[in-house]
């Protein structure tokens, strides 16, 4: 086990647990995720691996077939993972955020439908809110459902389906009308639609298309796409909870559990640059001795270690607190904020210490380089997290004068 970002207070359970999963991104996900990644190829050999493992059911209950552990498991588990790969991560995110929210929000019925598939991995999720021309103003979403019947008919487009292509199930952010009459404030105005389909690209059902994959800077092997709706019908009992007009809050509420996983990615990305940069500089020679030798580098190890330590003390505040049952948008938004930075400035230094051989795409840390600034955009930018951040101090800290 590393000496950095230890977790202290875990049962036995967890440790068993990590340790699993520690040693599966040994022997199965770092030895390969370089290649796979420049080739930009789906990992399935990983992703049966983490089925086997139960990791597709780590926080669905019992009841419904998974683990039932907490979020805190998840994250640390999440951290790992994305120490050999981010884009391993990144898989089973999306997936998480569907069942976290059918597990929250959905009616019975859902969750006897959805989570036994989900927990054994067959029904994967994917989470849909962006759109081409919105960004992080989920307000301005343009894509409505309409009632028609016992249906209702989905139209629009959405952007930045992480799993668009290989789920299964959709969670969709939509306008709808239909119960809030002209001037709902927008978020009273959103409803979530539960979304089945074939995997693959192409139209996956009638009314809905998935054109391609989305090609990218890095984060690659896992899919991203669009979605397409065009005259898509769903029954009503695809409504996630069963009443619309709660889309936005639901959406939100699976949005703080994905900016804990993401402050795990980064926490995980950072501290495999972290080995990649101590112990390539115990290897490199020059003017005599190991680089790691030199003050100079000796100066950067020493913030980079501090920075991972630091990302991981605030990531696991974050999701104890989301698994206590209070709110938790400012410490997951101080999380997400200062573990993608950080994150960013770690690989950065690990980059330089390698010199002209970080720029290799032979060396690991080429593809880290590529995959660290995802992180300050996933799950809200930095501009977003501070607006989170900021209000929720005014609120603690409301001037009483």
């Amino acid at each position: 086990m590393s000496r950095l970002a230890q977790t202290a207070g875990l049962t036995d359970i967890q440790q068993e647990i990590l340790s699993t999963v520690r040693d599966f991104v040994d022997k199965e996900i770092i030895p390969v995720a370089t290649e796979l990644e420049h080739r930009d190829e789906y990992p399935q050999q990983i992703v049966d691996g983490l089925k086997e493992l139960g990791l597709f059911g780590l926080m669905i209950p019992e009841e419904y077939g998974g683990l039932g552990e907490s979020l805190l498991t998840y994250a640390l588990c999440v951290e790992e993972i994305a120490r050999g790969w981010m884009s391993v991560s990144g898989i089973i995110n999306t997936h998480f955020i569907v069942a976290y929210m059918l597990k929250q929000h959905g009616t019975q019925e859902q969750k006897e439908t959805f989570l036994p598939r989900m927990a054994a991995g067959e029904v994967r999720g994917a989470f849909s809110m962006s759109e081409p021309g919105l960004g992080s103003d989920v307000s301005a979403i343009t894509s409505k459902g309409v009632k028609d019947g016992d249906e209702y008919v989905l139209n629009g487009q959405k952007m930045w389906l992480t799993n668009g292509g290989t789920s299964t199930l959709v969670a969709v952010l939509c306008r709808s009308d239909e119960g809030h009459p002209e001037g709902t404030a927008p978020h009273k105005s959103m409803t979530t639609f539960l979304v089945e389909k074939e995997p693959g690209f192409g139209e996956v059902r009638p009314g809905l298309t998935i054109p391609g994959k989305i090609d990218k800077m890095g984060y690659k092997g896992v899919d991203t796409t669009e979605l397409i709706m065009d005259g898509l019908r769903i029954p009503a009992n695809r409504v996630l909870g069963g009443t619309t007009g709660r889309g936005f809050y639901q959406m939100m509420d699976g949005v703080e559990v994905g900016r804990v996983n993401v402050a795990a990615r980064g926490c995980g990305v950072a501290q495999r640059a972290f080995e990649l940069g101590v112990s390539y500089a115990q290897q490199r020679h020059t003017f005599g001795k190991a680089i790691a030798q030199h003050q100079a580098i000796q100066f950067k190890l020493a913030e980079m270690a501090t920075k991972v330590e630091a990302a991981h003390a605030m990531m696991v505040n974050a999701a104890r607190k989301k698994d206590s049952g209070e709110r938790n948008d400012l410490e997951a938004g101080m999380a997400k904020y200062l573990a993608s930075e950080y994150c960013k400035e770690v690989v950065e230094d690990a980059f330089r210490i390698h010199g002209g051989y970080g720029f290799s795409k032979e060396y690991e840390i080429e593809r880290l380089y590529r995959e660290a600034p995802m992180l300050l955009i996933g799950e809200g930018t930095a501009e977003i997290q501070k607006m989170i951040i900021g209000r929720r101090l005014l609120e603690e800290y409301r001037f009483q004068g």
